[in-house]
């Protein structure tokens, strides 16, 4: 069932086969980094026009590593048994953690420069929202934005994010009102 949030930008479009398959209709999936695949999701980049807007995998795993109490919870993004890109969320950060936005943030989102709009940037938020609808008290995500000419402000905004109008680590704050949840797992 599709969700609509609420908001006077917000678009969500129904994504079912999304899901679980990008635009090319590969099988679209979010997987554990282990030592026998975190070289290839190292090596995932953006273009060097991007650069400036999200930090790469590497960098990515380091500040996991050394903020803990932001919660990091992060996965490869397959398409079929294809690397092609990175996520990142904070998952229930403790209320006193100010220092962090949250409780759920979405800390990072990389699609690889050969992989790009191919729906896998789509596909792998939906899978991450499909994942939040089952953690406590999660009914919004946040995430934040690097502004500039060829941020990803219009991808989010088309997924279905909306501006907060505050502003967070000198960035815009975004965020994605989830449906409410259906009882408890």
């Amino acid at each position: 069932m599709p969700f609509i949030p609420c908001g006077t930008n917000a678009r969500w479009h129904d994504r079912a086969m999304a899901t679980t398959r990008g635009a090319d209709q590969d099988v679209v999936s979010l997987r554990e980094i282990t030592e026998a695949n975190r070289p290839e999701v190292e090596a995932l980049s953006v273009t060097s026009q991007q650069e400036q807007f999200v930090a790469g995998v590497g960098q990515s795993l380091i500040e996991a590593a050394e903020t803990p109490d932001a919660k990091p919870w992060y996965r490869a993004i397959y398409a079929d048994d294809t690397t092609v890109g990175f996520v990142m969320i904070s998952d229930n950060i403790a209320p006193e953690h100010t220092e962090y936005l949250g409780p759920y943030f979405l800390w990072r989102l990389l699609i690889d420069a050969r992989w790009q709009r191919r729906g896998y940037g789509s596909a792998a938020l939906d899978l991450v929202v499909e994942y939040l609808m089952h953690r406590p008290g999660c009914d919004r995500l946040f995430s934040s934005f690097v502004p500039g000419e060829g941020s990803p402000i219009g991808f989010y905004l088309q997924y279905g994010f909306v501006r907060t109008g505050e502003m967070f680590d000198g960035e815009p704050v975004i965020v994605l009102l989830l449906p409410p949840q259906s009882g408890s797992d």
